[in-house]
């Protein structure tokens, strides 16, 4: 398996996040927080708890939010004192995660799979995980490293078996996708739930900053057999309304949040 420390974990953080206005309207969709922490924090704290503290989180809309937070963090993380004659602040208690963080600001419209593309300087000749940056769940991603690996195709995603507003995926026993398509009112199948790996290939089906990453590029990996799905039967909850965010609060509160697997 390639080595942990070699892959790099990819965040789309850009959008807009429209269908939860109350509170996207004042902040990037992945700063909302859950247990007064953002989601996006969640969701690093999950890949590095697997051992994967290399990230990049591709922002867009008010993405100065998501770098003052990383500039801040022992402010928002740790106990502080200011000596304010002397204009110094000491952190009195506080702990230090062992991220790297980039934040790219990859535009303002651009696209999912525009927003990849921009970073392809960034990632090299390895492998990389992808994901959406306001989605939990408790997949083993190694074990998803592992069978991605193992098929040795351009790209891996997480398919979760709930009827949700995400494309709708049908594959065979061996996790090749066959088709990959947007959701029916009608549908109950397994969707695409985010947490990826993906080959550096990927970057040869993303063409601009329109490229949505869930259709064109999609769609012609599974028409060359490039496209493969992990099937996870756990939990996986995304945060597109505030309804969703109050499931996610209610987890967390009770001590009991799936994806909750650090100490």
């Amino acid at each position: 398996m390639t080595d942990k420390k070699d892959i790099k974990v990819v965040i789309l953080a850009g959008g807009f996040g429209t269908r939860i206005a109350e509170e996207s309207q004042f902040k990037p969709k992945p700063m909302i927080e859950i247990g007064e922490k953002p989601i996006l924090w969640h969701i690093m704290k999950f890949y590095s708890s697997y051992g994967f503290n290399d990230f990049i989180i591709l922002g867009g809309y008010k993405q100065y939010i998501i770098k003052e937070f990383f500039a801040d963090y022992f402010l928002h993380n740790a106990d502080v004192s200011f000596d304010l004659a002397n204009n110094s602040m000491q952190v009195l208690d506080g702990h230090a995660e062992s991220w790297k963080v980039a934040v790219i600001d990859t535009g303002l419209y651009t696209q999912t799979g525009g927003r990849v593309k921009r970073i392809k300087k960034y990632i090299g000749d390895k492998p990389f995980m992808l994901t959406y940056g306001d989605g939990l769940c408790d997949v083993n991603l190694d074990e998803l490293l592992k069978f991605h690996e193992a098929h040795k195709k351009i790209m891996t995603i997480t398919m979760i078996g709930v009827a949700q507003q995400k494309g709708v995926i049908s594959c065979d026993a061996s996790g090749k996708i066959n088709s990959f398509r947007e959701k029916a009112n009608e549908d109950g199948v397994v969707i695409n739930g985010g947490f990826m790996v993906c080959e550096p290939e990927l970057f040869d089906y993303l063409k601009d900053d329109s490229t949505i990453l869930e259709q064109e590029p999609m769609q012609s990996l599974v028409n060359k057999g490039e496209l493969m799905g992990y099937l996870h039967n756990g939990f996986w909850q995304c945060m597109d309304t505030q309804r969703e965010k109050e499931k996610l609060e209610k987890l967390w509160a009770s001590g009991s949040a799936p994806w909750k697997i650090w100490g």
